[in-house]
């Protein structure tokens, strides 16, 4: 008997990676990227020619960032669902836009499977009112939609429920911490199973300082460049989104190059590398906070859980709230699931690798099952 698969797509501005998976086991059967993509017809058949086979593939499943108010279920697509999901695009549209197109291509090329969106803001879509309501009119804020939808949801619930299963412990009964380092980044509180908080917003710009994005930044910025600088929207909106973070300040993403060029005594590295780690420790801090009582802390994603200078700056000097590193282990060259917190330290420290194509796989035989 064949072994079923799914082949979970994520199509970008500029790339479309993929992945073709066994749901059940976790492994993966072949992955790749399809880079500088023009054409997403020609990136498509790319990604089929790099296939070994599609014996058993079972569903497609697709990685959508923005799924609004009204989808945060796994949704199989169809024609109506596209309109629908294109109606959003100006909610996410450096993400919905090529995120349709790969749709497109993919559905004429494999009409007969089922294609399913997941959607990145899936886990945070019952954050509390406090926590996702924007202070600002009401009406205003109803008839455009505006509220935080939070993103990176998908990963955000494969790690936490991942270190219950680590901790051995209920994830209904453990208070978490999970911090989601890439290019992108962000934070999540979640209580009991449920996500309480999360740093990013409306859009994937708000919150932690990232590769190429700002994060937080007063407002009233945007408003000043415009009226006295002479930039366009269009502009300052390019600007936060691709010219901005950890490569506004100090020229680089590579966190490994940024770390060499400080070791060099490069003041503009050095001080891309203290901003973004005050403000991760003030969302640590927050979320602790917020939470009460935090059993576990997790990193996570390319710099979270490859960087140890990170990962022992974030929590430096946290001792007196229950958080000690222990130095060996954050430092060993173990790249799995691991802890890195001292015996004793009351609240565990973790880094668990993320997953989520897998977690994308699973949640589309899930949906199936639950069909038949």
């Amino acid at each position: 008997m064949t072994a079923r698969s799914v082949l979970v797509l994520n199509s970008g501005s500029s790339s479309v990676k993929y992945e073709l998976l066994d749901p059940d086991s976790g492994t993966a059967l072949a992955d790749g990227i399809i880079e500088r993509v023009a054409d997403y017809g020609q990136a498509l058949a790319a990604v089929f020619a790099a296939l070994p086979s599609l014996d058993g593939l079972v569903a497609v499943g697709h990685r959508v960032v923005h799924g609004g108010r009204s989808f945060y279920r796994p949704t199989v697509i169809d024609d109506a669902l596209v309109t629908k999901l294109d109606e959003l695009a100006p909610l996410a549209p450096l993400h919905n836009p090529p995120a349709l197109l790969g749709i497109a291509e993919a559905r004429k090329m494999l009409p007969d499977l089922p294609h399913i969106a997941v959607f990145d803001t899936a886990f945070f879509h019952d954050l509390p009112a406090a926590a996702a309501e924007y202070a600002i009119d009401r009406d205003i804020a109803e008839q455009w939609h505006i509220r935080r939808y939070g993103f990176h949801g998908t990963s955000h619930r494969y790690v936490s429920e991942q270190a219950a299963l680590f901790l051995k412990q209920p994830f209904s009964e453990l208070n978490q911490i999970v911090l989601h380092l890439g290019n992108g980044a962000s934070a999540s509180a979640i209580r009991g199973g449920r996500a309480v908080d999360t740093s990013m917003g409306l859009t994937p710009m708000e919150g932690l300082v990232m590769g190429t994005r700002a994060g937080d930044i007063d407002p009233g910025i945007i408003m000043y460049l415009w009226r006295t600088a002479g930039m366009s929207v269009e502009d300052i909106e390019t600007m936060l989104n691709r010219r901005s973070g950890v490569f506004g300040l100090g020229g680089e993403v590579d966190f490994r190059e940024l770390h060499k060029r400080i070791e060099t005594g490069d003041e503009a590295a050095q001080l891309a590398y203290d901003v973004y780690i005050h403000r991760l420790r003030k969302y640590v801090g927050a979320y602790l906070a917020v939470l009460c009582r935090t059993d576990v802390i997790t990193f996570t994603a390319g710099v979270g859980e490859n960087d140890a200078a990170v990962r022992r700056d974030a929590l430096a000097g946290l001792a007196a709230l229950g958080i000690e590193l222990d130095e060996d282990l954050n430092s060993g060259a173990d790249r799995g699931a691991r802890r890195i917190s001292a015996v004793g330290s009351p609240v565990a420290v973790l880094v668990i690798p993320t997953n989520e194509e897998l977690a994308i796989a699973r949640a589309c035989v899930d949906l199936l099952a639950g069909a038949r």
